[in-house]
């Protein structure tokens, strides 16, 4: 899913982000090449946030581009999901 995270490409990513009957979830999501990310792709992941910490689990954003780290400033999402400024730093426990 590359370019942008809108509510063209958002079924795809909610089925990637199901994390129902799975204990203690560990996600990392590769963010480099996304460009654009409107509010369904914001929601999206507060959406799997919730469930993910629910299941004792994590969810991080790998990379995100500046344009996405400036959507989840404005937003406030920043402080709430766990961004990392490279992959490798959001594939170490």
């Amino acid at each position: 899913m590359a370019g942008e995270i809108d509510h063209h490409t958002g079924d795809e990513l909610r089925q990637a982000l199901d994390v129902c009957d799975i204990v203690r979830p560990r996600i990392v999501v590769d963010m480099r090449q996304i460009a654009f990310m409107d509010s369904s792709g914001i929601n999206l992941f507060i959406t799997a946030h919730q469930a993910v910490t629910e299941a004792g689990g994590w969810l991080r954003l790998a990379g995100p581009t500046r344009a996405v780290r400036r959507t989840l400033q404005l937003v406030g999402v920043d402080a709430l999901i766990d961004c990392r400024p490279t992959l490798r730093e959001a594939l170490t426990p």
